[in-house]
């Protein structure tokens, strides 16, 4: 059984999807509070819901019984964070060494753990919670698979960070100059279950980047092109979001600006050799580009 904790999130239903396509017994962990339209939909494909919660360690027993792969893309941030109760420290640090201190002891034989770009090494609370959560897992006896992948194109490239096709209008973080691999999060959903079967996955940290390295300002041009749009673009500074980070008393709010200052600085990743044994085809910020001025 191959137990998917993050199930209801944007990486976790795609790995659900692809896991039930290929035939695969799935079973979903699913918070009380968790959206039942995104439950009944696992429900929908034949997945086995079970009710757990990383803040609560006593429910991940039951949740592992029987399980063989764990597979986790669940964090706090930016959609379910709420200080003090849902946050970095009580998920994606304390229930992550819950849940692998759990699968060690019900006897699981692979945890796949989706981090972010190891080349994100600032200080800031998500970063070293992952950090420090890797090397929980690299230490626990557990075969592992640590996904690392790049900032996702279908966050980073939206109205939601500053980046908005529909008012033709940008923010960039930065100057926009530098290259960054922005992949696709169905992609890391696809290594994600490539990783079950590979055995070059086995106790391996994997870098995942898409299929070219694009600065912000080359997305903006591919938006251009597509649309036949101007846009209008500004941008924030390196030293302001340096600045936003420091003054920041939020983890969270310190956190996104620390990622945008590591977008501003860039996040180029080499896939030639990665793609040598995990055949997943990438892909690219052209492809997202005309889906989303498609509207498909």
């Amino acid at each position: 059984m191959n137990l998917i904790i993050g199930a209801t999130g944007m990486v976790g239903s795609e790995i659900c999807r692809l896991l039930i396509a290929e035939g695969k017994p799935v079973r979903a962990m699913v918070r009380e509070t968790s959206e039942q339209t995104k439950v009944e939909k696992l429900e929908s494909l034949g997945i086995q819901i079970v009710q757990g919660d990383l803040r609560e360690r006593s429910t991940l027993r039951p949740a592992l019984q029987g399980v063989t792969a764990v597979i986790t893309t669940i964090s706090s941030m930016p959609f379910s964070y709420l200080a003090g109760e849902n946050d970095i420290e009580k998920v994606d640090h304390d229930g992550m060494f819950d849940l692998i201190d759990e699968a060690r002891a019900n006897g699981v034989n692979h945890l796949i753990y989706t981090s972010f770009s190891g080349q994100i090494d600032l200080n800031f609370p998500l970063r070293n919670a992952k950090r420090s959560v890797e090397q929980h897992l690299v230490e626990s006896g557990i075969e592992y698979t640590i996904l690392r992948p790049s900032f996702f194109m279908e966050v980073w490239l939206t109205k939601s960070v500053g980046f908005d096709p529909d008012s033709a209008k940008v923010q960039l973080c930065g100057d926009g100059t530098q290259p960054t691999s922005y992949i696709s999060y169905k992609d890391v959903a696809q290594f994600a279950v490539e990783c079950l079967d590979n055995p070059s996955a086995k106790d391996a940290i994997l870098e995942l980047g898409g299929p070219e390295q694009l600065s912000q300002l080359d997305a903006v041009m591919l938006f251009e092109e597509t649309s036949g749009r101007t846009f209008e673009v500004q941008s924030i500074p390196e030293e302001a979001l340096q600045s936003q980070m420091d003054e920041a008393t939020d983890p969270m709010q310190q956190s996104f600006s620390a990622l945008m200052l590591c977008l501003a600085n860039g996040d180029p990743i080499d896939m030639r050799e990665t793609l040598e044994t995990f055949p997943v085809k990438l892909t690219s910020v052209r492809d997202y580009v005309r889906s989303v001025i498609d509207g498909t």
